[in-house]
């Protein structure tokens, strides 16, 4: 009579199993971690694009000065709409995707980015008129703005803003601690010409600034608009 035996494992074949399923685990997950982060850097910069086109809209119409508004970027409330709903269509452009929290289409949206406070300001800005901006290319319109005091935006506490209340963003930063992504050393912003760029982001003796923005010769990065 013929018997068939069927072979089972031993149990270090099944260890050795678990221990190579565990190494290519290990060596998959900064991969699919860093494909998460360029996938945020990338619509990070579509939604600064996004806005960038919308203010440019705007003053197009209104003869290249910002819109007088209480909370930048200008997404406004339901009872006074500015750039939104008829220049961007959707709050959601407004909310970075590193800012973690819920997205909605109320006056309570979040708002991740915020102007450049000179902007708005008579000195050293250029009081709203967008005409007066010397180096377009090299100076920052905005920016990802989380100014609370921990200023991690990996945290969702450290985003405050929303349609009602969006901060500017001040000359320096928002008081950000890091960058938004690579480790906090990069981040993205919007530039007065309306490209987008991603710029490394520290290390400042002032918090919120980026590499080299305030230094001399012109052509580097900065905030002064008249500059």
């Amino acid at each position: 009579m013929t018997r068939n035996f069927s072979r089972a494992f031993t149990l270090i074949e099944l260890l050795v199993v678990i221990a190579v399923i565990v190494i290519l685990a290990a060596l998959a997950y900064p991969v699919y971690t860093g494909v998460l982060e360029r996938a945020k850097v990338t619509q990070d910069m579509n939604n600064l694009r996004q806005i960038g086109l919308g203010i440019q809209t705007y003053l197009n119409d209104n003869d290249q000065v910002l819109p007088v508004i209480n909370a930048p970027p200008g997404t406004g409330t339901t009872a006074s709409p500015v750039i939104y709903p008829k220049y961007i269509a959707t709050r959601k452009v407004f909310q970075s995707p590193f800012d973690k929290r819920p997205s909605l289409e109320t006056d309570s949206a979040p708002v991740s980015y915020g102007i450049n406070a000179n902007m708005y300001a008579a000195v050293p800005g250029i009081n709203r008129n967008m005409t007066s901006v010397v180096s377009p290319a090299s100076t920052i319109f905005m920016a990802p703005n989380y100014p609370s005091s921990t200023g991690d935006p990996a945290k969702v506490a450290s985003w405050p803003g929303v349609a009602t209340n969006a901060p500017n963003l001040a000359l320096g930063g928002g008081g950000e601690t890091k960058g938004t992504h690579s480790n906090g050393t990069r981040i993205n912003a919007l530039f007065c010409d309306y490209h987008t760029e991603g710029l490394t982001f520290g290390p400042s003796s002032v918090l919120g600034s980026f590499k080299d923005t305030t230094s001399d010769p012109l052509g580097l990065k900065h905030w002064y608009p008249t500059k």
